[in-house]
C-alpha cells in the first residue's frame, strides 16, 4: 500500500504571502552598481533633487 503524500493546509498564495512576511523580498528592486553609494538625500527625495542640491557651492547657502 503506497502513502499519498500530505494535502497542504494553505493555498499556494498564503504561502507565498507568508513566506514574504518571514523573509522580505529575495531581491531587491536595484543592484549595488545602480546605486550612488553616497546618496544624501532625503527619504522620498528624486535622486535628480538630491544631485541639484549636492551641486549648490558652499557660499551660496542654503
Amino acid at each position: 500500500m503506497s502513502e499519498r503524500p500530505p494535502q497542504p493546509t494553505e493555498s499556494d498564495w498564503q504561502r507565498r504571502r507568508r513566506l514574504a512576511a518571514v523573509f522580505g523580498d529575495v531581491l531587491p528592486e536595484t543592484t549595488t552598481d545602480e546605486r550612488d553609494p553616497q546618496a544624501t538625500g532625503e527619504p522620498g527625495e528624486d535622486a535628480g533633487e538630491a544631485w541639484l542640491k549636492a551641486q549648490v557651492p558652499p557660499h551660496h547657502g542654503d
